[in-house]
Order: structure tokens, then C-alpha cells, then sequence
């Protein structure tokens, strides 16, 4: 049995997560991986938030930036801005912004 890669990998300046998003949910947070069409994985965020103008989008932008202990302005969307799977840029040092990521979903 392979190891499945991580749901993100790096970039310039730091790292692109790769995310399934459940807006509408009772309860926000982590709800564990999901496998991609690629063979990779996608973490998966419910947010509380309807997907009505963007209030989706910011809160996971949020939630992930408090997750993470980011400042807001170092995450973005990169793509999905209308669909459930996004990709989001996490700006920092690639090996800790890793290390975060990994113990975040290891506790979820």
C-alpha cells in the first residue's frame, strides 16, 4: 500500500493546500481527508457559512488563517472561488507552514 501525498505542496513562498469545502455545516472545522481524481488528497473544512457572495470563501480564509496562527493577508484563494474544491496559498516558510498542516490534521 502507497502513502498517499499530503493534501498541499509548495510553492514560492510558500504552500498551495488543496481543500473540499462543506459551507452550510452546523459546525465548523476539520472533518479529516478525501482522496482526489489525481491520486492526491483534499482536507475537508465545513464552515458554517452559507456559499452566498463570498461568505463561504472568507470563512475558510478565516478559519484556516486562525487555525494556523496566520495573519489573514497570508492566506488567499487561489482557485474555486464558485465551487466546494478550492485551493488556497498559505504565505510563510514552506517546512513550517508543513509541519502546522500536519499537525492540524492529524488532530482532526
Amino acid at each position: 500500500m502507497s502513502a498517499q501525498l499530503p493534501p498541499w505542496r509548495p510553492v514560492a513562498g510558500g504552500l498551495e493546500l488543496a481543500l473540499k469545502v462543506i459551507p452550510g455545516a452546523r459546525r465548523a472545522g476539520l472533518a479529516g481527508l478525501e482522496p482526489t481524481a489525481a491520486g492526491g488528497q483534499a482536507l475537508k473544512l465545513k464552515v458554517q457559512a452559507p456559499p452566498e457572495d463570498g461568505r463561504a470563501n472568507a470563512a475558510v480564509l478565516a478559519f484556516l488563517a486562525a487555525a494556523l496562527a496566520l495573519p489573514k493577508g497570508a492566506v488567499t484563494l487561489v482557485e474555486g472561488e464558485r465551487d466546494r474544491r478550492k485551493r488556497v496559498r498559505l504565505a510563510g516558510d514552506p517546512t513550517a507552514l508543513a509541519a502546522r498542516l500536519a499537525a492540524l490534521v492529524a488532530s482532526c
